[in-house]
């Protein structure tokens, strides 16, 4: 009877494990189906567009911070160069009337600059302006600030109005000055462009004045090229003819080369070259080197060497 009991406690328990397996993987199938529901259905979607749009509004924004500093930077940078040009030229115009037409000259380069780094400021303060118009939610903070910029190039277009009626005053006029100016300035430039032009034709001299070209080949080899010919039985070779190849030869800068290697042990120089400006030596594994012991006398009668070997 007892054993009976355990038995059935037994099936009991399987039972109960069984239906409560059965019961997890039920709902763990009917989880993954919601899920792949919710993922397919409109509101997952467009809850996913909208992550996306504030990520998008959110890399936008940090773009227009920085070129927003970038620019209030630029801005007060140009307004210190204003200042110190306007400073500068106050400096100048006391007693401008009897100063040289060289320092009136500086005068207006000076207002030229000037005007220069007004016009840059406000097209820098237009270029703010139209970067927070762009931003919905542009704080009243950067407002004011862009009020406070206008209002400053505007006092700064007055007081640089006032400097040109004094110039008028003292008899300084811009344009006269600016057109002597650039007519030096192109002179000077012509002048650099003549001597740029001076130095490279004096390179290039340079360069064909100081290279030379040497050919080390076998006879054959200098006939086929036309370096060397016989012109009858009892006359001598005749070497560098009008149409010899040169594209055989190697060149070189005579400054840089004191030794050229033949890489045999027979070599024959046969080409003009005064006999006391190089040697022959032989090295360890018995080839031929040309010593150069005086690069200019070696290479004055002529600027080929022809080798025969």
């Amino acid at each position: 009877m007892e054993l009976c009991k355990n038995r059935m406690n037994r099936k009991t328990i399987k039972l109960k494990k069984m239906k409560t397996i059965k019961f997890y993987a039920i709902m763990l199938t009917l989880a993954f189906i919601a899920t792949s529901c919710v993922e397919k259905s409109g509101k997952y979607k467009a809850a996913v567009a909208q992550r996306d749009s504030v990520e998008q509004v959110k890399q936008t924004l940090d773009s227009n911070y920085n070129q927003t500093l970038a620019l209030l930077n630029d801005i007060e940078i140009g307004f210190s160069k204003i200042s110190q040009s306007e400073s500068q030229m106050k400096i100048n115009l006391k007693g401008a009337e009897s100063k040289t037409s060289n320092r009136k000259q500086i005068i207006a380069a000076q207002m030229t600059a000037l005007k220069e780094a007004m016009d840059i400021n406000k097209a820098k303060i237009a270029e703010l302006r139209q970067l927070a118009a762009k931003n919905k939610k542009t704080n009243n903070k950067l407002a004011e600030t862009i009020i406070r910029l206008q209002s400053e190039l505007d006092e700064k277009g007055v007081q640089v109005q006032s400097l040109q009626a004094e110039l008028e005053q003292k008899n300084i006029k811009i344009n006269d000055l600016n057109t002597t100016v650039s007519a030096q300035n192109k002179n000077i430039a012509d002048q650099q462009d003549l001597l740029e032009q001076q130095k490279s034709t004096l390179k290039v001299q340079d360069t064909n004045l100081n290279t030379a070209w040497y050919c080390i080949a076998s006879s054959k080899k200098l006939k086929d090229a036309k370096i060397i010919s016989n012109t009858g039985l009892f006359q001598a070779k005749k070497v560098l003819g009008i149409d010899f190849d040169k594209s055989v030869f190697t060149q070189v800068d005579l400054r840089n080369v004191t030794s050229i290697p033949t890489n045999s042990k027979k070599a024959k120089i046969i080409s003009s070259h005064p006999m006391d400006s190089y040697k022959l030596t032989t090295g360890d594994d018995k080839n031929i080197t040309i010593e150069i012991a005086n690069p200019s006398k070696f290479w004055s009668v002529s600027k080929y060497l022809v080798v025969q070997i």
